[in-house]
């Protein structure tokens, strides 16, 4: 069969490409670089001109493709988040866009069970010489997502790396095709200030030699990272790879032989930061890129003994809650996969979750421990699941704690500008005698 001129025969410009969407769709696009930009910005223009209407984007982590979403587009056009970047974030707020509630293991079972997926739209590596086109740095959702679409509409560029694991689309099951050799996006590294450095440290003291580690996004868990070096025969199963797990892999802290599956490889669902990452991903077979059904599996991380697991908090109350997605009722994020590491860390034979955050916000004036959560905040990780909560004053281990400890231990690790104030607000809710 020629591949080739199926290629010819269906590739088009964007504008042409999305005339392909009707009106009332659920158009569908997976998470951080698999956002194609030239599609979502020729639908967001059809949608400005009126020539789409009814249609509703479902994507996560945008990272500029949606940049000329507006309210001229929002007549026409509904974005609905799934976890938030910028746009996705403010469209949220300001009443343009919708959210989807959701743990990340289980979007690809929603999209498979509830969403019409009348479009799926994809950045992609370049065909291979099979008809195949890689998904690259994202595997996510993308696998149901291809299963389940009526239409789907690649964006192929030379710059997404080709997973030599993860979800291939086929140039027969393509409808069209446009190319687009923008860069993809990338992130700045994460300022580690002295504090996220202190509580990095702090956590890698309590990691031994054969973890396996997954980490969030923001200053602590890079801190974190950089501070594993001297390890030995960590693996990484996680659902974003970050650029200091390519600093581990490099170094040699990182092997992955004492992992009880995919032994010898790294495991992601998706993975941005710098161009060394994709870089890394590229043609190699020590990384896997898996969907996040299994990635995210609390029963598959589970698996691993001394799995450990970092991620980041706005706030947590005496009762250990843990809002991580909004500020009061302003939407922030999501849950993303922090419940499923969570979860499945603690259910880990010598496993432990890590809820690090720096114990104030606006220069000192704000404590994010508090008694209850600032009202309307929603609780991502429940008072059941926590296990240990980190600032840069020490470790608050909650998990088989009673209130009035769990109290105690939060207090401690409080800014101590704080301290008293907090212990007041115990004992007048009869919490401390």
């Amino acid at each position: 069969m020629d591949y080739h001129r199926m290629y010819r025969d269906k590739k088009c410009c964007a504008q042409d490409a999305v005339r392909l969407i009707k009106d009332g769709a659920q158009v569908c696009a997976d998470i951080a670089a698999a956002i194609p930009p030239a599609l979502s910005a020729a639908l967001i223009d059809a949608a400005k001109e009126d020539r789409c209407r009814e249609i509703r984007l479902h994507t996560m982590l945008d990272l500029g493709q949606l940049a000329d979403f507006d309210a001229d587009a929002a007549g026409n056009l509904t974005p609905v988040s799934w976890f938030s970047g910028g746009v996705l974030r403010n469209a949220a707020n300001a009443g343009t866009g919708d959210l989807m509630s959701n743990y990340y293991h289980d979007q690809p079972a929603l999209y498979t069970e509830y969403i019409d997926v009348d479009c799926f739209m994809a950045t992609v590596s370049p065909m291979d010489k099979h008809g195949y086109f890689s998904c690259g740095a994202t595997a996510s959702n993308s696998q149901s997502l291809i299963r389940k679409a009526k239409t789907i509409l690649l964006e192929v560029n030379k710059n997404m790396p080709r997973a030599l694991s993860g979800p291939q689309i086929h140039i027969s099951q393509v409808t069209a095709l446009v190319e687009n050799d923008a860069p993809l996006p990338v992130m700045p590294p994460a300022k580690i200030d002295e504090i996220s450095q202190k509580i990095g440290e702090a956590i890698a003291a309590e990691v031994p030699d054969g973890a396996t580690i997954q980490l969030g996004i923001g200053a602590i868990p890079e801190a974190f990272g950089l501070a594993l070096k001297d390890k030995k025969d960590l693996g990484i199963h996680t659902e974003l790879f970050t650029d200091s797990m390519v600093e581990l892999i490099e170094c040699g802290a990182v092997t992955n032989e004492k992992k009880p599956i995919y032994r010898g490889k790294s495991v992601a669902t998706l993975a941005f930061g710098s161009q060394r990452i994709y870089d890394y991903i590229d043609d190699n077979p020590a990384m896997l890129m898996l969907p996040v059904d299994e990635v995210n599996d609390p029963a598959v991380i589970a698996m691993h003994d001394h799995f450990i697991s970092v991620n980041a908090a706005l706030e947590v109350d005496f009762f250990g809650q843990v809002c991580a997605e909004s500020v009061g009722t302003r939407h922030v994020s999501g849950s993303g996969g922090q419940v499923d590491y969570v979860r499945g860390a603690v259910r880990s034979k010598g496993g432990k979750s890590f809820i690090a955050f720096a114990s104030t916000a606006k220069n000192d004036t704000i404590s994010k421990i508090k008694p209850t959560l600032t009202e309307g905040a929603i609780v991502t990780t429940s008072k059941n699941d926590v296990d240990i909560i980190v600032t840069e004053y020490g470790a608050a281990h909650l998990r088989g704690k009673t209130l009035s400890e769990r109290t105690k231990a939060l207090i401690a690790i409080a800014h101590p500008a704080f301290r008293e104030e907090l212990t007041f607000e115990a004992k007048k809710r009869n919490i401390l005698i």
